[in-house]
């Protein structure tokens, strides 16, 4: 180790089992090097750094007492598990965190023998937490302790009320931390609540009120029930816990989640309780501790890209033209100037979906109501029930979290809800949980849904201007990350006529059929088919749902070679152009080849789009591959591999 290292504790512990080789004394040290080599990463690579810094020292606590990894340890979300991993065994790669072959950004059940639960959607941690601790009842692991880590936002969504009210029933040993960083529930936190704590974990108090409860059972009933409320509404008056202590769980907090001595007793405290059942230990943080950029910024780098550490100024390379997010964000601005019907609603991700930017202008309509999707789907039914018009921003990735929701209580009812579906396609690093790849299949078979996609911010602004139009039944476009192509942009949005789409660019050997993002590709293969002497049709489908049957006729009947393309897994559009084909005959005549284009059917791992997109088989020379192979020549130079 070298003299002049910053983080000579950090250099020794490799895994938890070196951690716990270490003096309680120096695990303040030890914290304070952890985070400082957080924030170095992160620098380095761009990623979520506000969510781990809050949770150092709880990261430290944990794998300091408890055997990780026989010890379960879940992460909820995952925003926070970078300090997590470069305790157990990684940190030797955290600086390829979120980069093509490198780390995950969240957990992994396949990187890590220390990720025993997969997440990146909010809100799993406590259902996951209380399987495992279930299946080691009956599999006899008495001597297991399981620990779901679960933060405030992911606590407003219902799956986590659902798995508190079973873990009353099942009464198995879980032990759910909830990490506090934002919500008012809490009390002061200081030395009293600190002292409190500690005495409610005790062995001792525990011993003494299961002793008291025991005596009470021996009471006349409602004496029982008295002692029973007593001692629920003083411990509930003191820490604040009554809601927890209702879902039948044993309350311990609040307390500091930065102070180490109070977290490492209490804890303590927690692990070796005799009394088992479920507990949750309400921890209090602040979202990124220690980092003084962090903590002055508004969103505290909850995401951020690559930065100076010292001054905490991100490096971002100057933006050439507006996100798509920016597109619709100001395309629905301008229509709800003129139509005071319009509102908007997210589902916790209001910068994230440029809902922050609807808002400004009219908070009145604008509605975040949290990790909570299912709701956000009901919520902007019964808007819509009411002659309103809800958009309902929320990535693809995240609406699949309320297709029940979208199924009952939208589409059966033809409900005008506007669904703009962002982080449609593949997404970069944030990797296979976020990428928006079946919401074409998922939505695109529910009967009366008028389903869109844009091929350019141009198409976007007309798209937000059609969703307004449509009145009688439900609607949404699917927009990819990032900027645009650049193009002119118009004043303000024209509805597209229903179900109609458009050839961009005219041919007669080969038609390619674009739905969304790959217009750019297609226009690409046209060119290269075009200099191999073949000439391409390029049209932009625009709906998948309805299909503008007529274009699909004039492309099928004069041309040799059909090929659909979307950025979605298969069951998709093209599976609804095959399907109209072939009632209608237009596959018959045995002249005609049809080749739909679809993502690879599997899941794909974190890297740039580009990347990503080519690996799924669905750029412009996998395209040309596809034309050629059809028409039976030779696609030499593409170096296209064969499709999984």
């Amino acid at each position: 180790m070298s003299e002049t290292s910053k983080t000579p504790l950090l250099d020794k512990v490799h895994s938890p089992s070196d951690l716990r080789k270490l003096d309680i004394k120096d695990l303040r040290q030890f914290a304070d090097e952890l985070r400082s080599e957080t924030i170095d990463a992160v620098s380095t690579t761009g990623g979520h750094l506000g969510a781990g810094l809050g949770v150092v020292e709880l990261t430290t606590a944990i794998h300091y007492l408890f055997n990780t990894p026989r010890d379960i340890l879940i992460w909820d979300v995952g925003h926070q598990c970078y300090p997590h991993k470069i305790l157990t065994e990684r940190r030797d790669r955290i600086r390829t965190i979120r980069q093509g072959g490198g780390l995950y950004g969240f957990t992994k059940r396949t990187e890590s023998k220390y990720d025993p639960f997969g997440a990146a959607h909010s809100s799993t941690s406590i259902s996951a937490g209380l399987g495992f601790a279930v299946s080691g009842d009956l599999q006899g692991k008495t001597d297991r302790n399981v620990i779901a880590v679960i933060g405030d936002g992911a606590m407003s969504a219902g799956m986590a009320y659902e798995a508190m009210n079973n873990a009353q029933v099942t009464n198995s040993r879980l032990i759910v931390i909830l990490n506090d960083n934002d919500m008012s529930i809490a009390p002061p936190v200081g030395g009293l609540s600190a002292y409190l704590s500690r005495l409610i974990s005790s062995r001792g108090y525990r011993s003494f009120r299961h002793l008291s409860m025991m005596l009470a059972e021996k009471f006349p009933r409602p004496l029982q029930k008295a002692a029973e409320r007593a001692d629920e509404y003083t411990r509930g008056f003191l820490t604040g816990g009554t809601l927890f202590e209702e879902l039948g769980f044993y309350y311990v907090g609040p307390i500091d989640g930065h102070n180490m001595d109070h977290l490492v007793h209490v804890l303590k405290n927690v692990r070796d309780d005799p009394e088992g059942g479920p507990i949750l230990v309400h921890c209090v943080t602040q979202k990124g501790k220690g980092y003084e950029p962090a903590e002055n910024s508004d969103d505290k780098y909850h995401g951020v890209g690559k930065f100076d550490v010292v001054t905490g100024e991100l490096y971002k390379a100057p933006a050439n033209t507006p996100s798509y997010t920016k597109v619709f964000a100001q395309a629905l601005i301008k229509e709800a100037r003129k139509d005071d019907k319009i509102v908007a609603i997210t589902a916790a991700m209001p910068s994230g979906t440029g809902i922050d930017l609807f808002q400004k202008e009219f908070p009145d309509r604008t509605f975040d109501v949290g990790i909570a999707e299912q709701h956000a789907v009901t919520f902007a039914a019964g808007l819509a029930a009411d002659g309103m018009k809800p958009f309902c921003a929320i990535y693809s990735t995240f609406l699949q979290r309320g297709y029940d929701q979208i199924v009952h209580d939208v589409a059966i009812q033809k409900l005008p809800v506007r669904f703009a579906m962002d982080r449609a396609g593949q997404v970069g690093a944030d990797g296979q949980t976020h990428a928006g790849s079946f919401d074409i299949a998922f939505l695109g078979c529910l009967p009366d849904f008028v389903l869109m996609a844009c091929s350019d911010e141009a198409d976007l602004v007309n798209m937000v201007a059609t969703a307004v139009a449509i009145d009688d039944r439900p609607c949404g476009f699917r927009y990819p990350r990032g900027e645009g192509i650049g193009i002119d942009m118009p004043e303000e949005g024209t509805p597209i006529e229903i179900g109609k789409g458009r050839v961009i660019r005219e041919g007669n050997s080969v038609a390619i059929l674009s739905f969304g993002a790959r217009m750019q590709d297609s226009l690409k293969a046209a060119d290269e088919l075009a200099g191999r002497g073949w000439s391409a049709t390029v049209a932009d489908a625009r709906f998948a749902k309805p299909i503008d049957k007529g274009l699909v006729r004039r492309l099928a009947k004069e041309h040799e070679v059909l090929i659909t393309i979307e950025e979605g897994s298969v069951g998709g559009f093209g599976g609804f152009v095959a399907q109209f084909m072939s009632h209608e005959g237009l596959l018959d005549r045995g002249t005609l080849k049809f080749r739909p284009m679809v993502q690879a059917d599997r899941f794909f791992n974190q890297d740039k789009p580009e990347k990503q997109v080519d690996e799924a088989g669905l750029s412009a020379r996998h395209i040309v591959h596809t034309a050629l192979t059809a028409l039976g020549q030779n696609s030499e130079g593409l170096d296209v591999p064969a499709r999984a």
